[in-house]
Parts: C-alpha cells; structure tokens; sequence
C-alpha cells in the first residue's frame, strides 16, 4: 500500500503510469487542483453531498470522465456479501471518497483502503473539505488482491 501527499498541478489524464511506483499521478495532480478549486470557491462547513456535486460539476468541467455514487461489490471467501458505493470514479482510474471532517482520521483511510481492496482501481483520494482543505493518496496494487469470484458464477 502507497500513502502519500502530493502538490497540486496540471497534467494529462491520458498518462496511466509517471513513474516507476506512482501510478496515475498526472490525473491524482488534476484531480487534486480541482479539490483545491472546489474548496477555495466553497469553503468549508456544507455537507458532503454539496461538495460530493461540486466535484462532480469541476472535474466534468475540467474535461474529466466522472461517475458518482459508484456500486463496489465486497466478498467473502469468494462470495458476494454485499455492496458499498464510492462517491466519485474519475477516468475509471481513480477512487475519490470525500469527507466534511475536522480532520482526516485512520477510519477514513481504512474506508478508502477498502473500497480499493474489492476494485481493480488501484489509487484513490481521501479529499477532506474540513476547516483546512486536506488530502492523503492511498494505492493498493492489483498483483496483492484476491480473485474474486460472483456466487452465482460459483454454482
């Protein structure tokens, strides 16, 4: 797992992979100037779900592929136990989960984690629209992820 801080920057959204073991980091970049964009014309103090269309409205604006309240299958032992939704996948590329916290804590850390453990996504982003604008990259690469199979399939 990859946890990490980064600036703020532009990029291309076409780049998958910057550097050795930085995967996404043009469109984690964007993503994260958007955020920035986002909380300097918002402030904090609104409910996730404003920050949740604000974001959806920024990134599309910033010409980026966007799916909100995305449906993420969780198994167990190789059955499907249940569902969780996600709030943003941008470019199917990248988990967003956005908090409207004091501060980011290791339950938000854990949550996102999870969300990447049941996907193929790779990378997500903790966005925190607190009292100070926050943010921490989280990575969980594919190669450690079980196979998971559909108990329907199992039969």
């Amino acid at each position: 797992m990859e946890n990490s801080n980064m600036g703020t920057g532009g990029g291309s959204a076409q780049t998958q992979t910057d550097k050795p073991g930085f995967k996404h980091q043009a469109l984690t970049s964007k993503i994260i100037g958007v955020f920035y964009d986002v909380y300097n014309e918002l402030g904090h103090r609104f409910l996730e779900s404003v920050y949740e269309a604000s974001m959806l409205v920024a990134l599309r604006e910033a010409g980026l592929k966007v799916e909100t309240q995305v449906p993420i299958a969780v198994y167990f032992r190789g059955y499907r136990v249940g569902d969780f939704r996600a709030d943003l996948m941008v470019e199917n590329a990248i988990l967003l989960e956005l908090k409207a916290a004091k501060a980011l804590d290791s339950s938000h850390e854990a949550q996102l984690l999870n969300y990447l453990r049941a996907t193929e996504i790779e990378v997500g982003l903790l966005l925190n629209f607190g009292i100070k604008p926050e943010f921490k990259r989280l990575a969980f690469d594919n190669a450690r992820k079980k196979p998971q199979i559909n108990a329907d399939e199992r039969r």
